[in-house]
């Protein structure tokens, strides 16, 4: 029998109007737990982001490791900075105002600690599997499929542990924190899921079933909206359970938290297509994500008003608390962010900040801000009620907070600085009509400064990351030797609802409606209430997605476009698994200044067989989309093994183990068939990719000898980056007559072949 039925068994101490109050108790130990694991994560997660930093300042710092290199970590920064950070943090808060506000012990304590560990296992299993490459390539979703699997069954357990905590509830009324606990936990996992549909094609790879347009769609259908529903909702749902806590008052308007609620929930999934302006997404799509991202701003602020002016009559107070300080900064990087966001998704305006650190900034601001800063006040606000014992140091919290406020505007000013450069460079002429810095380095050496006031903040920021686990370690010290668990007393809710105080229906419908009544009966009904959320997600969603997948026409086909070959193939799973695609796009947009640089612009037919899609959100190197045959072979071995020998300043890791690394080439054939399998026409390849690579790879090392460069590399990994580098882009450049002449799989070796040796020629 668990603690919280045992609990709820026991003799009833009193009764009020002649009903038997429950006596139970709260689980503040998951509380804890979670506590500690959001500072643990919290400092791992930074700490690799500052390395990360480091790299892109001085390549040094990649150690000369394939393990420790920009493009592998980066995805392990992001995903414990949001997944393991901030999600720790959540379900801090989550847990401890959930069981107060619903006057009830979690449902399950066994499904609690299933999910604290359960947790923390797929976090690990998230640090160990992304530096060894083992990834989906798909941003804030690059953990490969078992994970995935686990993922899922931890998200289900925690959300029927919630669901089932709030059907024994004692309260009546669902609190507005609630509410959003309810609006992330289902948006959360539908989007998991969906997002993450897939082919294995073995332990740790597999392949997006959706392709190109399709899966740049849905990519960031969900990306966007993880950061909606796993970094703005569910600390929106603390927000307004701690703030006013804190501030020991009310929240400001409860209309303006139904306004707030509804319009976030709804909008919100219709706002990731702004993330593909210009690229080869169909206009409308992208047109209809800026439009409700630039609605958003009105429910957005309207959050943020009702968090600030939640401090009415407590503003004296902020001077004195500096936990009210991190709620007030928090809050207010939230509004600065949601400002910025539908600012950025403007068509004009994302045609400069798209693809450049700007971008970045505007995360931060959200990220070290919002979630941080809240995170910070939380905790904080928590120690003494969860340790039974006095914070260390208040001096302590405000030095945290000074350092790390210092440190997030020189870290946001710095890159602020580094994506407007980057921007105006880049679209830059000079007065004869050409590209004012045709090369692409030149850019990269006129950041060096910002990136380095970057890592200068993001110390700091670090710094008080490790006052703030020092004070929390010596607050625990303090603890007593063995917690009070207080019993807590609280009538059942009763067989039917009677008001209390009814309300007088207005004459008008305008006036019945403004009343609220509905939505008072709406939080009296939390099944219904789920209901309807979810159909709102739904709906949304379906109006953005469904047209893409049915009309055909948004989507031409090219026929000289065809799937890559085997050993093609196998190379873009090693560009992949190396990271590149987190500092190299292969989109060319539709601007002369990208196409000048880049080549002719990005198709949305080129893309059609691409699982998954590989479009980039970032240029800290250029753009690959039109790479194929711009250098020799040769220069592609000597690129890879050292960049600073063929381009002086480069900031690209070295990757001399793809000449010394065999390929599997028998673990091609599970590839290839993985990809038959999502739509793609392989043909003869499905029954020999083996030999089929092979031959490829002996063409390729031949022509690569001849340029003068080493032989043996035939069986190297090095031979199928540099096949997949000099198929890029060539697909739309062929002799149309010659095309026809194959089909699938077979008309694809033949093409690429000759660009691996076509490649010696320019």
């Amino acid at each position: 029998m668990s603690s919280a039925t045992s609990a709820a068994a026991a003799p009833p101490a009193h009764r009020v109007s002649g009903i038997a109050l429950d006596r139970f108790s709260y689980d503040d130990a998951v509380v804890r737990k979670f506590l500690f694991a959001t500072l643990i994560w919290g400092i791992v997660g930074m700490l690799a982001g500052l390395l990360i930093a480091l790299q892109l300042a001085n390549p040094i710092f990649n150690f000369n490791t394939e393990y420790l290199s920009f493009g592998r970590l980066r995805p392990l920064h992001t995903n414990a900075v949001i997944f393991a950070f901030a999600g720790n943090a959540f379900f801090t808060g989550a847990y401890y105002s959930t069981q107060r506000l619903l006057k009830a012990r979690m449902w399950s304590d066994g499904l609690s600690n299933f999910h604290f560990w359960g947790w923390q296992a797929i976090i690990v299993a998230a640090a160990l599997t992304l530096p060894l490459g083992f990834t989906q390539a798909k941003e804030y979703a690059e953990l490969e499929w078992p994970i995935d699997l686990a993922i899922a069954v931890v998200w289900v357990a925690f959300a029927v542990n919630f669901f089932m905590t709030l059907i024994k509830r004692r309260e009546r009324h669902i609190y507005v924190a609630i509410w959003f606990y309810i609006a992330s936990i289902v948006t959360v996992a539908i989007l998991h899921i969906f997002n993450n549909l897939s082919v294995p094609a073995g332990l740790f790879k597999s392949y997006s079933i959706y392709a190109g347009v399709q899966d740049a769609f849905m990519q960031w259908w969900y990306g966007h909206n993880a950061v909606a529903f796993f970094l703005t909702t569910p600390f929106l749902g603390l927000m307004y359970y701690f703030m006013p806590k804190a501030a020991e008052g009310p929240v400001f308007s409860y209309k303006l938290s139904i306004l707030h609620f509804w319009s976030l929930v709804f909008m919100y999934i219709w706002a990731g297509p702004h993330h593909l302006h210009y690229t080869a997404l169909p206009e409308w799509a992208s047109t209809v994500g800026m439009l409700f991202s630039v609605m958003l701003w009105a429910p957005s602020w309207g959050g943020m008003i009702n968090g600030l002016l939640t401090l009415r009559g407590a503003w004296h107070k902020v001077a004195q608390d500096p936990i009210l300080k991190f709620f007030v900064v928090g809050v207010t990087a939230y509004g600065m962010s949601t400002f910025e966001g539908p600012m950025l998704s403007i068509k004009s305006v994302n045609a400069l900040a798209h693809y450049t650190d700007w971008i970045i900034a505007h995360v931060h601001t959200g990220a070290l801000g919002w979630n941080g800063f809240m995170t910070f006040g939380m905790v904080y606000w928590l120690l003494p009620r969860l340790f039974q014992t006095e914070i260390f140091s208040k001096r302590a919290m405000e030095l945290h907070f000074w350092i790390a406020s210092v440190g997030i505007v020189l870290y946001v000013v710095a890159i602020y600085s580094a994506g407007v450069t980057q921007g105006l460079m880049w679209r830059a002429f000079d007065e004869t009509g050409r590209l004012a810095y045709p090369d692409f380095v030149e850019t990269v050496l006129k950041l060096m400064p910002m990136y380095w006031m970057r890592v200068v903040g993001g110390s700091m920021y670090i710094v008080g990351m490790f006052i703030f686990g020092w004070n929390i370690v010596k607050t625990w010290q303090r603890r007593p030797a063995r917690y009070e668990v207080p019993v807590v007393e609280a009538a059942p809710l009763a067989p039917t609802y009677v008001e209390e105080h009814p309300v007088v229906p207005a004459p008008t419908l305008w006036g019945r409606f403004n009343q609220v009544q509905w939505h008072r009966a709406w939080e009296r009904a939390p099944i219904l209430f789920t209901v309807l959320t979810t159909i709102a997600v739904i709906v949304a969603s379906l109006f953005e997605i469904l047209p893409t997948f049915l009309i055909k026409s948004n989507v031409p086909t090219i026929a000289s476009v065809k799937p890559y070959t085997p050993l093609e193939l196998a190379g873009r799973d090693l560009y992949i698994a190396e990271g590149c695609f987190n500092c190299h796009s292969q989109m060319v947009r539709p601007f002369r200044y990208e196409t000048e640089r880049f080549g002719e612009y990005s198709k949305p037919g080129e893309s059609v067989y691409e699982h998954p899609f590989l479009w980039g959100s970032r240029r800290i190197g250029p753009d690959l989309a039109r790479e194929g045959g711009k250098y020799p072979d040769l220069w592609h071995v000597r690129h890879f093994e050292n960049p600073r020998a063929v381009t002086a300043n480069s900031i690209m890791p070295a990757y001399p183990h793809f000449s010394t690394k065999p390929l599997d080439f028998e673990g091609i054939q599970s590839r290839v068939d993985a990809m038959a399998m999502v739509g793609v026409p392989y043909g003869d390849a499905v029954n020999k990719a083996a030999d089929m690579a092979r031959e490829q790879a002996r063409r390729i090392a031949a022509a690569i000898v001849e340029q003068g460069g080493p032989s043996g590399l035939e069986d190297k990994q090095m031979i199928a980056m540099v096949a997949y580098m000099q198929r890029l882009g060539r697909d739309i450049q062929v002799n149309r007559t010659a095309e026809t002449t194959g089909s699938g799989a077979g008309a694809a070796s033949g093409a690429a072949s000759g660009a691996g040796s076509a490649g010696g020629s320019h």
